[in-house]
């Protein structure tokens, strides 16, 4: 089993290419991962946000720790290739505990956060290289090279001088990166200049975010970035069309007919 699951988290790794980026359109369940590898894709992420409100839940670690693992192993299990967890700021685990429940579940790459998910107050960024490199050190122990992706939370919210911002998210990376992260994610980061910036400065794979006013997926790979993630735009994307269809039934109305009618206009 540990051989497998080092063969997968090698594989996924080895998908991180600058200006190639693996794509991870992100899943919520077993039926959404399916979906993904038979589009085509090469890996599965999941989504904290889409999987926490898919059970129930609200984001910010509101969802127990032993629901988040299950959803994981359900999505795991589903598909034949890498998997990445996101799973927030690791849900006040120890890291042996929190790298077993994630190689337990059959996921070889996960996500961490530098904030805090109920207050979003920045972690100081020594704190959060600690963190990273004892997650590192127990992968190693287990004898798994897990993906590991620092989420760099310094774009959330508004305000703040840009230029500062930007300072600062590079000192981040350049820290995680040492202390043994593969990849960095400066998420809400969307300034094409800003991101080139980044991208030129870290030594090491940068994850860019897919929304709504940020540059296309072509354009992120001309930035240079290594990673294209999706968080949880396609469940929100899904939950609205959803809605639509239950507002066209609500009105005695044929959601079928609507539904042919939306995907041929």
């Amino acid at each position: 089993m540990t051989d497998t699951l080092a063969g997968r988290a090698e594989a996924l790794r080895a998908l991180h290419r600058p200006g190639d980026p693996l794509v991870l359109p992100n899943a919520w369940d077993a039926g959404s991962a399916r979906r993904v590898v038979e589009a085509g894709y090469p890996a599965v992420a999941t989504s904290s946000s889409a999987v926490a409100e898919s059970l129930g839940h609200a984001d910010g670690e509101a969802t127990p720790p032993g629901e988040m693992f299950a959803a994981v192993a359900r999505v795991a299990r589903a598909v034949a290739v890498p998997v990445t967890a996101d799973l927030e700021r690791g849900y006040g685990l120890r890291p042996v505990e929190l790298v077993e429940r994630l190689l337990d579940a059959g996921a070889v790459g996960l996500n961490l956060e530098d904030s805090d998910p109920r207050t979003g107050r920045l972690a100081d960024a020594g704190a959060q290289a600690d963190l990273l490199a004892e997650v590192r050190a127990a992968a190693d122990a287990a004898g798994v090279p897990v993906v590991l992706n620092a989420r760099i939370d310094v774009f959330l919210g508004s305000g703040g001088d840009p230029a500062a911002r930007l300072t600062e998210a590079v000192r981040r990376a350049t820290r995680y990166l040492a202390a043994g992260a593969d990849c960095v994610y400066p998420i809400l980061l969307a300034d094409p200049a800003a991101l080139s910036a980044l991208v030129a400065a870290v030594p090491g794979a940068v994850n860019a975010l897919a929304r709504p006013g940020a540059p296309a997926v072509s354009a992120l790979a001309a930035l240079g970035v290594a990673r294209v993630s999706f968080g949880g735009g396609l469940y929100a994307a899904a939950r609205a069309h959803t809605d639509r269809l239950l507002r066209v039934v609500r009105a005695g109305g044929d959601p079928f007919v609507a539904d042919q009618s939306a995907a041929s206009g």
